[in-house]
């Protein structure tokens, strides 16, 4: 370290005021950036910008709720993410899926190995392959701050959308280029977070309004839907009687999908009988997926809050359900030319 350090001191001061870099992040000379190729850097006002830290730290915060069972705490993005061990942790607790890599690392070659493996499923879970990625398995590795926050920003997006994100957060960056005079610079915007429109307070529904102004009335409401589940669930040799935990492990969901809308569920593709909470939220997941196809969820859905036995997450989903086959029912019974 006391090397490098000296190193640093020899650079030319006019470098380091034009880049107003902490030594955190270093200061580049023209020998470590080949000639040609760009490198974006942090300056210290987009570092300390409240939205910037407010986003790191709902970020984390997020992390550190989905890993608790692992007993995996983050305490910086930065330093914390590069070598692929909580991602991994992150995805698989996400998307119920266990992927076959190693769980320590220890050497760098093997770190970089399991990220690239890690970051490979990810991008196929978001369906990213397609598109031009804002992070890459050398951004990542090389402790890319706005590379990590991208993919995070990405993943929380796609498996928690009511993520209470800050909105519009954006920061200046600078863009270093080697070129034949020496190191060019320039200053540029770059977007982490959606800008805030007139659409963007959580939408409410028919049972955020239950809750909150018609309580008594919510068991009624989960009467009738037990109801019209049981007789569904009938032919199967099923029957329900606690709405609020029966549906958590997904397997009851499923066979319910698949009862309704006719699909066929090979046991390979869920646990039947699931013995951790992980084989629960693929269980769940895969669920919430087969009602998206069919158009059948007008609300986001955390498949957590199913796992976590969340009354209200819990009668949404099976809402979408009943809505659509006891309204079908209904105008199936009736006789034609009956008065509306």
């Amino acid at each position: 370290m006391a090397a490098r350090a000296g190193k640093a001191e020899m650079e030319p001061e006019s470098l380091y005021n034009l880049l107003q870099l902490p030594k955190a992040v270093g200061r580049p000379a023209e020998e470590e950036l080949p000639r040609g190729e760009k490198k974006k850097y942090l300056p210290p006002t987009s570092r300390g910008d409240p939205k910037f830290g407010e986003l790191q730290k709902v970020l984390m915060e997020w992390i550190n709720a989905k890993l608790l069972p692992e007993h995996i705490v983050v305490r910086s993005l930065e330093e914390d993410i590069f070598d692929g061990l909580i991602l991994h942790h992150l995805f698989q607790m996400l998307t119920g899926l266990r992927l076959d890599v190693e769980e320590m690392a220890l050497t760098v070659p093997n770190q970089r190995r399991k990220l690239e493996a890690v970051l490979e499923a990810v991008n196929r879970s978001l369906q990213a392959e397609d598109e031009p990625l804002k992070w890459s398995v050398d951004a990542i590795f090389n402790k890319d701050l706005l590379a990590t926050l991208h993919l995070l920003v990405a993943l929380a997006k796609r498996f928690q959308p009511d993520l209470p994100l800050p909105t519009n957060v954006q920061v200046e960056v600078i863009t270093m280029e080697s070129t034949k005079s020496g190191l060019k610079s320039e200053k540029s915007m770059e977007q982490l977070t959606e800008c805030s429109t007139d659409k963007d307070p959580a939408t409410k529904d028919v049972f955020d309004e239950l809750f909150k102004l018609a309580p008594e009335k919510v068991n009624a409401v989960k009467e009738a839907i037990v109801n019209f589940v049981n007789q569904k669930l009938d032919r199967l040799g099923l029957s329900v009687q606690n709405l609020d935990t029966q549906f958590a492990d997904g397997v009851l969901l499923l066979l319910l999908i698949g009862q309704l809308e006719g699909f066929f569920l090979h046991l390979k593709e869920f646990y039947l009988t699931p013995t951790s909470p992980a084989e629960m939220l693929h269980n769940v997941t895969l669920a919430l997926e087969l009602l998206k196809d069919e158009g059948l969820l007008s609300y986001p859905i955390n498949p957590e809050d199913i796992v976590n036995k969340d009354t209200k997450s819990t009668l949404r989903v099976l809402y979408s359900l009943f809505r659509k086959h006891k309204l079908k029912e209904n105008a199936d019974s009736t006789p034609r030319g009956s008065p509306n």
